[in-house]
């Protein structure tokens, strides 16, 4: 363009570079000796070596490190690879050569000459309907405003994107925790009135509990989600965000333009703000793409074009967001608490961990692999305190949880089915002591005495004590041991005036 004599503003103007380089430009031109023909005929890198000459970018009384041999012993470190140690290497027998930075640089232009440019991207090939991403946008603007003491809170923005047609979705929470992230994903999915394939949330602890190479966790919240809506929640790699490039630029676009409109006046609610805010991601969605010219054209016509006829239908009601809860370690009494009450839970897991989560209704109790153990109706009563299923009892909590229900006219009505005698004789037992709940015990265990005993070997033992006016326990128990001996003793006769067939003891008699 200079040789053809147009100005320096012309070429400023068609390759957008300063008057200085023009100069530096054209100086190295002329200093060459050569034609514009020529240089038409040389390879590119060729041409950026003739006016940029490499030997300028470093020091000439300098040699350049032997690259070759130190990307060789990168190689062999392998994942242990540092090239500042190799760097500490070379400077103690170099005391004169190159510092960190520029041994860094030279290295990185020595990988693009063997290897190509090291930045590259992959292209995607994005499917409609398959993926929505999720994100929480870095920016946390003070827009929330207190009317009595005029202080101002922090608000964040919850963001998710369609992945084909980058339609967007946006909400403000007064936090980032576990029921404002669900919220934001639940709601999301009833804007969008569909579901996706996959849930593509960023790696955050309160949807991931644990992302490695090897495995994936999700957070009990995510999973139950998961479970719900019948999608698959598949995060990108740990400590890669570029693996959602889609929402990660609608974020910094959220905070760039959005937010500041936000700024230009007080909120007092986030029902204010979300109004507001709807207003202009719709006319983010709606407004045409400058450098896109294909058939999507904006990103609502994209949305209901090819995103929306591809997503499934929603369940018939929305997701009921839940306040979970982790219980390190089921305490000793298998009770763990939640709103001043104590719900029950198997004694088998005490020392284990699990979930608690809790609904306006109900409380479900999971273990640590998100498989529900049990459940409890939510109780808003100030008493009881515990909340109990007598199967998640041992053995001998029930017996005695079984014994501090019982009242005396339980028992007298118990021994009535044993006949006048065994219901005076317990009766008795009832009045002996000062106070009737002393006597449950001995009441319970003579009952309990007799299960597995012939009727009338009870009857006899209970007539027995109270011929003698003994009302004991202990009695009962030597009168009772000394029947059932008899018994065996006179086995195939009637010992007590009964027929052959009573002399025989257990529930093989009953039956």
């Amino acid at each position: 363009m200079r040789s053809k004599g147009f100005s320096y503003l012309d070429v400023q103007a068609r390759y957008r570079i300063g008057s200085g380089t023009i100069t530096r430009i054209m100086k190295n031109f002329d200093a060459m000796a050569t034609t514009l023909d020529e240089l038409k005929l040389m390879e590119a890198g060729a041409v950026v070596d003739a006016f940029f000459p490499p030997e300028r970018r470093r020091r000439k009384d300098t040699a350049l490190p032997d690259f070759a041999k130190i990307h060789e012993r990168m190689l062999d470190m392998g994942k242990r690879a540092d090239l500042s140690l190799i760097w500490m290497d070379y400077s103690e027998d170099n005391p004169d050569g190159y510092r960190l930075s520029q041994f860094y640089k030279l290295y990185g232009e020595y990988l693009a000459q063997i290897s190509g440019n090291k930045r590259s991207s992959m292209p995607v090939e994005r499917i409609p309907g398959q993926k929505m991403f999720i994100d929480w946008a870095g920016d946390t603007p003070e827009l929330l405003v207190d009317e009595t003491t005029g202080e101002l809170s922090k608000v964040h923005f919850f963001v998710t994107t369609m992945g084909f047609s980058s339609y967007l979705y946006a909400e403000a929470f007064l936090d980032e925790k576990t029921p404002s992230f669900v919220a934001g994903t639940a709601h999301a999915l009833t804007f969008y009135g569909g579901v996706p394939e996959q849930l593509v949330p960023d790696n955050c602890k309160v949807a991931v509990s644990k992302h490695t190479k090897d495995e994936l966790i999700l957070s009990s919240a995510y999973s139950d989600l998961e479970d719900y809506y019948d999608v698959v929640v598949l995060p990108p790699p740990a400590r890669k965000p570029k693996g959602k490039p889609t929402v990660e630029n609608h974020v910094r676009h959220i905070e760039t333009h959005l937010m500041e409109r936000l700024k230009s006046k007080p909120y007092v609610t986030l029902g204010e703000i979300n109004r507001d805010m709807a207003k202009l991601v719709d006319s983010i969605n709606d407004k045409p793409f400058q450098k896109r010219s294909d058939i999507r054209h904006s990103r609502k016509r994209g949305f209901e074009k090819y995103d929306q006829p591809k997503l499934r239908p929603l369940p018939g009601l929305p997701f009921l967001t839940c306040d979970y809860r982790s219980v390190l370690r089921i305490p000793d009494n298998y009770h763990v608490e939640y709103d001043d009450h104590y719900y029950s839970i198997p004694s088998t897991m005490v020392g284990k961990p699990a979930v608690l989560k809790a609904t306006m209704s109900e409380i479900r109790i999971c273990d640590s692999d998100n498989r529900l153990i049990c459940k409890h109706e939510r109780s808003y009563k100030t008493f009881p305190l515990y909340i109990t299923i007598d199967e998640h009892m041992p053995a001998h909590h029930a017996f005695n949880k079984e014994l501090d229900a019982r009242d005396g006219g339980y028992y007298r009505r118990w021994a009535s089915t044993y006949g006048q005698s065994m219901e005076t004789l317990i009766d008795r037992i009832l009045r002996v002591p000062k106070h009737e709940e002393q006597a449950y015990r001995s009441c319970a265990g003579i009952l309990h005495m007799c299960t597995d005993v012939p009727r009338p070997i009870v009857i006899e033992s209970a007539d027995k004590c109270v011929e003698a006016k003994v009302f004991k326990y202990s009695h009962f128990k030597k009168v009772l041991g000394q029947a059932r001996q008899s018994c065996s003793h006179n086995e195939g006769q009637d010992a007590i005036g009964l027929p052959d067939h009573a002399n025989i003891r257990g529930k093989d008699y009953w039956k």
